[in-house]
């Protein structure tokens, strides 16, 4: 599967903790090889939002990406208040 990063994701994942990112590209990781491994807490957002999909990094922190059948397309990442 293809992993693309959208210039808004890009420039709030540079302005993140080293530690946060590093859980981040773990988290990646996990997704890539099991999407299913509860640590990520997978959901699909509702209303407006939908169909973005969300991956827990850290206990605050998430990402949100839009996934194809061949693609990732990270959008956000940031703590729980920041996204929502």
């Amino acid at each position: 599967m293809e992993v693309e990063f959208r210039k808004e994701f890009l420039k709030q994942y540079k302005k993140l903790p080293k530690k946060i990112q590093a859980k981040f590209n773990e988290r990646l990781q996990l997704l890539l090889t099991t999407p299913t491994h509860p640590l990520l807490q997978l959901h699909t957002l509702t209303g407006a939002d939908y169909p973005i999909e969300t991956i827990n990094v850290t206990g605050d922190y998430r990402a949100q990406f839009l996934r194809t059948r061949d693609l990732l397309s990270f959008i956000r990442i940031g703590s729980h208040s920041q996204l929502y």
